[in-house]
C-alpha cells in the first residue's frame, strides 16, 4: 500500500479519480539519477493496471542504464494547461525488470496485461508490437501524491 499523502490533501485525488486518471493518461515523465549522481528526466509512455505503472524502454537509454544501476525512480503524470486546469501524481519506488531484454515477444504470462493494456492506449491495438529495443519495468509505488486544481474552484 502507497504512502499517505500529508500535504494537500483538499486538491488530492481520490483513489477512484486517480485510477481513472493514470489508466486515461498517455505520457509520464520519469526521473532517475545518473551514476555521478546528476538527475536524468526522459518521457515514456505508460500503462496502468491498477496498482502497477508498467514502463517500456529502449534497453539502450541512459533511463534503463540508470535503473539497472539503481533502480529508485519518481516517476510524474500530468495534464493541463491553465492553473485552474492541473492535475497530476507523482509515483515513487523501485522499479522491477519483467521478462526478457531486449523484449522479442516470446510468450509470458507476467507481461500478458500489461502489454495488451499498452498496446490497446497507445497504438489501437489488440496485440504488442515488439521490435527487439525496448523492455518491460513495473514501478508498484511506495508512495503517491495526486493534486487536481480543479478542485480548488469548488471550494
Amino acid at each position: 500500500m502507497p504512502a499517505t499523502q500529508r500535504r494537500g490533501r483538499r486538491i488530492m485525488m481520490t483513489p477512484g479519480e486517480l485510477d481513472l486518471f493514470l489508466t486515461e493518461q498517455r505520457t509520464c515523465r520519469v526521473a532517475t539519477v545518473s551514476a555521478d549522481g546528476r538527475p536524468h528526466v526522459s518521457t515514456l509512455w505508460f500503462a496502468w493496471d491498477g496498482a502497477s505503472l508498467w514502463l517500456y524502454s529502449i534497453t539502450r537509454s541512459r533511463r534503463w542504464a540508470d535503473l539497472r544501476r539503481d533502480p529508485r525512480v519518481a516517476v510524474v503524470v500530468d495534464t493541463g494547461e491553465e492553473y485552474a486546469e492541473l492535475r497530476g501524481a507523482e509515483l515513487s519506488g523501485s522499479v522491477e525488470f519483467v521478462g526478457e531484454a531486449p523484449r522479442t515477444g516470446a510468450p509470458n504470462p507476467a507481461l500478458e496485461q500489461a502489454e495488451r493494456l499498452f498496446a490497446r492506449k497507445n497504438f489501437g491495438l489488440d496485440d504488442m508490437p515488439h521490435d527487439g529495443r525496448h523492455a518491460w519495468m513495473r514501478l508498484t509505488p511506495e508512495s503517491i501524491a495526486s493534486w487536481d486544481f480543479r478542485k480548488l474552484a469548488v471550494q
